[in-house]
């Protein structure tokens, strides 16, 4: 197994940016392709982003294409999500997840991909 733990999370102004972390242990972080979700109250979960194993390789929702970046440092088995002109809609608790260990190097969009979950991080946009 997989252990995520995201961080990063906090209050910020509409326009304003933050970067969330998520740091991985248990296994080679290598071999698993991540993702980043988000779930506003009331709403399921939702896509955000998606990167592959070797990090060559992203996919975002329309949502935040342009203004928010997948990427991971697979040595210091760490993946983060920048996140860059925040909007008061972007007000969610994001989770990243993991899938693997995964023998193609591809990105994955859908929650039921992941068998491995953070705990999640607050993210409040004020307008």
């Amino acid at each position: 197994q997989v252990q995520l733990v995201e961080s990063g999370g906090g209050l910020v102004q509409a326009g304003g940016s933050l970067r969330l972390s998520c740091a991985a242990s248990g296994r080679t972080f290598s071999n698993y392709a991540m993702g980043w979700f988000r779930q506003a109250t009331g709403k399921e979960r939702e896509f955000v982003a998606a990167i592959n194993k070797s990090g060559g390789n992203t996919f975002y929702a329309g949502s935040v294409k342009g203004r928010f970046t997948i990427s991971r440092d697979n040595a210091e088995n760490t993946g983060y999500l920048h996140m860059d002109s925040l909007k008061p809609e972007d007000t969610a608790v994001y989770f990243c997840a993991a899938r693997g260990p995964v023998a193609f190097d591809f990105w994955y969009s859908r929650p039921d991909d992941y068998a491995y979950w953070g705990q999640g991080t607050q993210v409040t946009v004020s307008s």
